[in-house]
């Protein structure tokens, strides 16, 4: 089992930069297709605190599901962490987790704070 996990969605280019970018590291990371494997709020809850971040900070609010989920500037972490584990395309990708850190994968070579 590998110590890093990416949350990946393999049509993006962000996501598979990243996990290239993994690879020619030597980390073959644990990949989790979170569109096929939806996070519940408790797994979205954990990798927030991972990434030390707001749930505002990593939806993605271009999507035409985040205006179709009712989501907006004022939405409370509560509400948009539902609607995230509801519509799993409105998490930000991709997120590489190593132990108790986490970082999202835009750009790509933000992955390196994680190896070493």
């Amino acid at each position: 089992m590998s110590d890093y996990t990416i949350y990946h969605n393999p049509r993006c280019s962000k996501s598979r930069n990243t996990l290239a970018l993994l690879e020619s590291n030597g980390i073959e990371p644990e990949i989790v297709l979170y569109l096929e494997t939806p996070l519940d709020a408790r797994q979205i809850k954990g990798l927030l605190g991972k990434l030390g971040m707001s749930a505002a900070g990593l939806v993605r609010r271009g999507e035409d599901d985040y205006k179709a989920s009712g989501l907006g500037r004022d939405s409370g972490e509560a509400e948009i962490i539902a609607a995230m584990a509801a519509c799993p395309k409105l998490i930000e990708r991709p997120i590489v987790v190593r132990g108790d850190r986490a970082v999202l994968g835009r750009p790509p070579e933000n992955v390196l704070e994680l190896i070493g």
